[in-house]
């Protein structure tokens, strides 16, 4: 059984969706540099448990629309293009799961409508609640940072880290997917923090192999999805993180009180730089039911470990329905 892949409209703008499946709908939102193609190993296997499966291109990715405006990609705009795929679709509720950058959309969907969205699943990004007396962020990155530089913070700059990974979308997808994985030997890891006379692009690296869970087909499709876009779009979601700060300081000391799921890779340098965030999460999201670290993966923890991965998802997924 093939997704079935069509666009629709949702939030003033067109969104591309692969689905597969009848049931239950369970929206999964992908992270950067992706695509709705990350959630390739997850269609089928939950489409074969009884649920309505559904990966979009979200805002700035892949066949869905590229708004030109920096501030067109701000939180409430993520949240509100997801609420609107639920009433697309014509459903009143859904399981909401995010990964990477999709995670702060999936626990946003969760906060602010939790009459549609009853059951969270967060990858990689674990969620702490900002507290009143919160720093703008990119004031407390630089603060991190010292005498170095924080990737975020660097791609504040429009144009400046398109530049560089647009100047071989092939190789940026096959090195940033490399380098983030758990394959790579630990001197080739990725580090969030690099040196001021360094580029982005520097931060990541070639293997002299794909690893096992990575296709040349995947690379295509990557590549493909990039080359259409550019990177403008999802580097935009960065640019908003002070303006997404200022929008929301009504969701300080806010909890999670769905039914949550949280899964990484044990080798995920997310959680190297959130582990206080992911050791507090009972604490953020009184309801969770499990958190898992996978042994050996890295930070694309559904493409490199699907069969584990998706075993937690149906398990917790049965139990919320």
């Amino acid at each position: 059984m093939e997704a079935n892949h069509r666009i629709v409209d949702t939030n003033g703008i067109k969104m591309h969706i692969a689905e597969q499946g009848q049931g239950p709908l369970v929206i999964m939102c992908h992270g950067f540099p992706e695509l709705g193609y990350s959630w390739r190993h997850q269609l089928p296997a939950l489409a074969e448990s009884g649920f309505h499966a559904v990966a979009p291109d979200q805002r700035g990715y892949g066949q869905t629309d590229c708004p030109e405006a920096i501030e067109a990609y701000n939180i409430l705009q993520l949240v509100g293009d997801i609420v609107g795929l639920v009433h697309t679709l014509g459903e009143e509720k859904a399981v909401i799961v995010g990964h990477d950058w999709g995670a702060p959309v999936a626990y946003n969907c969760a906060l602010l409508r939790p009459d549609i969205f009853h059951a969270l699943i967060l990858l990689s990004v674990p969620y702490s609640p900002r507290s009143w007396g919160s720093t703008r962020p990119t004031e407390a990155m630089k603060n991190m940072a010292g005498d170095n530089q924080f990737y975020i913070v660097y791609f504040q700059k429009p144009g400046r880290v398109e530049k560089e990974l647009e100047a071989d979308v092939r190789e940026t997808m096959v090195k940033t997917l490399y380098s983030l994985s758990g394959d790579q030997p630990p001197e080739k890891r990725w580090n969030f923090l690099f040196g001021k006379d360094q580029k982005f692009v520097d931060t990541v690296y070639m293997p002299d192999t794909l690893p096992e869970w990575l296709t040349e087909k995947d690379i295509d499709v990557f590549t493909e999805g990039f080359k259409r876009t550019g990177f403008r779009g999802g580097v935009n979601w960065y640019r908003n993180i002070d303006r997404n700060w200022e929008l929301t300081p009504f969701l300080s000391e806010a909890k999670i009180h769905q039914p949550s799921l949280f899964i990484a890779g044990e080798l995920d340098g997310v959680i190297v730089m959130s582990r206080a965030a992911f050791d507090n999460l009972e604490s953020a999201v009184p309801d969770l039911k499990q958190k898992i670290l996978v042994p050996g993966a890295g930070h694309w923890v559904q493409q490199e470990r699907p069969d584990e991965v998706n075993t937690a998802l149906i398990d917790f997924l049965k139990a919320v329905h």
